[in-house]
This record gives structure tokens, sequence and C-alpha cells, in this order.
């Protein structure tokens, strides 16, 4: 593993960021924007990481599943209350307020998801992305 700056990575995260700037913004419905959004972020994570640090797929995006699912746990126990956070807006977006059995699922998806993209990726793009 070593700090090298990916432009391919970091251009997914800002896209990354922007679809889900737009699902916050604008969708309001049951399916994309509770499960989609959260399938999308962890990708979107993983994205950010490998934009500045050049390692194998499997132990950056296992660190992304964990990361996120710890975040998850944090909902579960309420540290944005236990931390006296409540009236922060960015704590309570940052950390979230509800934990989900169906998120920590989502999370699952979107590591599994992106690690077959990165499997199937055409062979001219390792040279960029690795």
């Amino acid at each position: 593993m070593k700090l090298r700056f990916n432009w391919i990575y970091f251009a997914l995260t800002v896209f990354i960021f922007l679809i889900e700037v737009l699902i916050a913004l604008y969708v309001h419905d049951d399916i994309i924007r509770p499960y989609v959004g959260d399938i999308l972020v962890v990708i979107l994570i993983y994205c950010f990481v490998r934009s500045f640090l050049q390692a194998p797929v499997l132990p950056v995006a296992v660190g992304v599943l964990v990361f996120s699912c710890t975040i998850e746990i944090m909902q579960y126990f309420k540290l944005v209350t236990l931390l006296g956070l409540d009236h922060s807006r960015l704590a309570r977006i940052a950390i979230g307020n509800y934990f989900s059995w169906g998120d920590m699922i989502c999370y699952v998806l979107g590591i599994g998801l992106t690690m077959f993209i990165e499997k199937i990726k055409p062979a001219r793009f390792h040279q960029y992305t690795s």
C-alpha cells in the first residue's frame, strides 16, 4: 500500500457524491433514497479511499465495509445523543440517527458490487486504477 493520487477514482468519487446529493435533495421514495443511496455510499467511500491509496481491492473493500458497519452500530447506541450533538445537523447527517439492518445489507451489497466491478473491469483500465 502506498499513497498515490488516482484521478479516475477521484472523478468517480465526485460523480457518485453528486448523485448522492441529487438523491438526498430530490428523491423521496421508498426504494432509491433508502436503499440505492446506502449502496452508493459505500462505493463512494471506496472510490474516495482508492483516490489516494494504492492498495489491493480486498483490504480496501473490507475496510470500507467495517467502517460503514461501525458507523451503523454507533447509530444503534445513539452516539450523536451520547456526545451531546443532537443540535448539530452535520453530526446527525455524518453519523446518523437510526440503526437499520437493511442499511447493513445495503453496505454488503454495495461492497459486493464494487468488488465485482473491480474484477470485471477491462484490462486497459487496470493501468490507470492500480
